[in-house]
């Protein structure tokens, strides 16, 4: 036989196998990309379902607590700790191209509702209770037009590790639903990011730690975590 032929039937041969072996690993990571974001979208729909339930316990117990004494109640009565874990995960699905985008609108427009639900609760109780919450809200945008939103979204999450009774919410401005608009009309926040609405004002572009603790100075009347006390000693 041709030694030439014998030469480009292995030739082809060869691009053959690596040809099945590049696309069976396509087709294996593909595969494993879509499982693992199914799975995440489960987990938040559980954490989704656990949220509702708080949500409607909270309402239960706000009703309870007006026919008891506001010594039962403290600033971190509301804002049930799922939150947080919901708000993780949609930005890790935000960050990572999340492949069904319908779904997490969909869940950010709950999570929204939620948020929304817990400041309005938490400025009831305060206003029965002489409590003093310490509220920042927090108008981001996703849709190219905001380069320091990462940014300020770095300094938020070191703020509420350092001040955990610190309420911060996070809003996607252009997010369609109308509860969330309402609240932006009523703040008077304007198309421009970021955005943080603190003791009645808002306050465009981007903030430090330090020019958030210069806007609110109520942030000294926090508690500490344990390290960061630590750290500054």
């Amino acid at each position: 036989m041709d030694p030439v032929v014998n030469t480009r039937t292995a030739r082809w041969s060869t691009y053959v196998v690596a040809f099945g072996i590049t696309a069976l690993i396509f087709a294996t990571a593909l595969y494993a990309s879509n499982y693992f974001n199914n799975q995440r979208i489960a987990d938040i729909r559980t954490t989704q379902d656990n949220i509702s339930t708080d949500i409607l316990s909270i309402e239960t117990q706000f009703d309870l607590l007006q026919q008891h004494s506001c010594a039962d109640v403290a600033e971190n009565t509301i804002l049930p700790s799922e939150l947080q874990t919901l708000a993780n995960q949609l930005s890790y699905m935000e960050g990572h191209g999340q492949t069904n985008p319908e779904e997490v609108i969909r869940l950010k427009r709950l999570y929204s509702l939620l948020e929304i639900k817990d400041y309005l609760l938490m400025k009831q109780l305060a206003t029965r209770c002489g409590l003093k919450p310490v509220f920042i809200l927090y108008f981001y945008s996703n849709e190219g037009d905001c380069t320091d939103c990462q940014k300020q979204g770095y300094v938020l999450t070191s703020l509420a590790q350092t001040y955990p009774q610190l309420r911060i919410y996070s809003f996607d401005y252009n997010l369609d639903v109308s509860a969330l608009k309402t609240l932006i009309s009523i703040d008077n926040v304007k198309d421009k990011f970021p955005a943080l609405y603190i003791n009645d004002k808002a306050y465009y572009g981007f903030q430090s730690v330090a020019d958030v603790t210069k806007i609110l100075p109520q942030l000294a009347t926090l508690k500490k975590t344990a390290t960061s006390t630590s750290a500054q000693k």
